[in-house]
């Protein structure tokens, strides 16, 4: 260095890094900090150029986080997930704000709410390739509105405890479970904002007839059936094998081999069982697709390719619950703890119609 720019008034003190201090000429420290404040720029731009993803979901939406960090590092941007409660208030939600989307993706609504999704007009039509490896009998929408990630059987579950301890049979119907013998048993969610809830109700139409359905279940509430808004508060909170006093819980068949999975010993059978009483079944289908209004058309197709690849749909099962849309995929040994009722209906007319008259007579009935 020239002797001027070794004098102490011309140097500049800075930390190279923690303990670790370094003198500068002024022109050289200037360039140093010219330097730093590019490279933070440039940081800042690049943060600024990934595009973020909004994928709005129900409330049970579970993936394996490495899985969601790989699609970002793929596609070069961020997924944000917005859970907006059980899949029933989600599309409502979704209806609201139709004209100021949410995201630009959403998981979880499934064949019963599809036609109302349908008619509010907030799907926009992607036919994904992946779909080639989902059975045809799987597919939701031909048009491409929403694509068929995974599928299940909503039933009841039964706590096998407590019947052993109260010494009382299972009922073997539907009219069964309406005497008075079953009152205050039994805990289901509420159609109109639960999809689990919703495919009950179809299945009952489908055994009874519309009138007599909306009958049953307006004897039931009489007999102290209770009615929840999703099915989290319904099986975490109200069924008796996590505290509640219901002993008989609206799920999946499903549910079950979740129990063995969960239980912090290993246990050789499941403490819950299934409820198959005939017409009590539905087999729900669940997708995702596409918001209308998306700013990132080509970032959501990608996603909903990304929820059919391998990965994804072989991690769906242990996490979730249901069973993977795509084809050829082994489940894990636990799912003998499962079942696959052989009356389950997909029947779905009329639903939003329904909806509304179950509000009106099981809901308000006595306001």
């Amino acid at each position: 260095m020239r002797e001027a720019e070794t004098d102490p008034k011309n140097l500049i003190q800075f930390m190279l890094a923690e303990g670790e201090w370094a003198f500068l000429p002024h022109a050289t420290a200037r360039g140093f900090y010219m330097l730093k404040w590019l490279m933070l720029m440039g940081a800042l731009a690049s943060t600024a150029s990934a595009a973020t993803l909004t994928v709005v979901t129900h409330d049970s939406f579970d993936l394996d986080k490495a899985l969601v960090a790989k699609f970002e590092r793929e596609h070069d941007a961020k997924v944000r997930f917005v859970k907006a409660g059980d899949a029933g208030a989600m599309l409502s939600r979704l209806i609201l704000t139709k004209n100021a989307p949410i995201g630009d993706v959403v998981f979880g609504l499934d064949n019963s709410l599809l036609p109302r999704a349908r008619e509010a007009g907030i799907l926009e039509p992607y036919k994904s390739s992946a779909l080639a490896n989902v059975p045809a009998k799987l597919h939701l929408d031909p048009s491409g509105l929403l694509t068929t990630v995974d599928y299940g059987y909503v039933a009841l579950n039964y706590d096998k405890a407590w019947f052993e301890k109260k010494k009382l049979p299972l009922p073997k119907t539907l009219e069964d479970l309406a005497t008075a013998r079953y009152e205050n048993l039994v805990v289901v969610q509420n159609p109109a904002t639960s999809s689990p809830g919703l495919a009950f109700l179809l299945a009952t139409v489908r055994h009874f007839g519309e009138d007599r359905a909306l009958k049953w279940w307006s004897d039931m509430r009489a007999g102290g059936m209770k009615i929840t808004r999703g099915w989290n508060d319904a099986y975490y909170t109200d069924f008796t094998r996590n505290g509640g006093k219901y002993p008989i819980v609206l799920s999946y068949a499903s549910s079950p081999a979740a129990e063995v999975f969960y239980a912090t010993k290993k246990l050789g059978d499941s403490p819950t069982a299934n409820l198959l009483l005939p017409g009590s079944s539905f087999l729900q289908l669940e997708g995702v697709g596409v918001l209308k209004g998306t700013a990132h058309r080509e970032l959501a197709r990608a996603f909903v390719d990304f929820l059919l690849s391998p990965a994804v749909q072989a991690d769906i099962p242990t996490r979730m619950w249901v069973y993977p849309a795509r084809s050829g995929l082994k489940l894990a040994d636990v799912y003998r703890f499962a079942q696959e009722p052989r009356d389950a209906t997909s029947n779905v007319n009329g639903a939003a119609s329904l909806v509304d008259r179950f509000t009106r007579t099981v809901m308000r009935a006595g306001r």
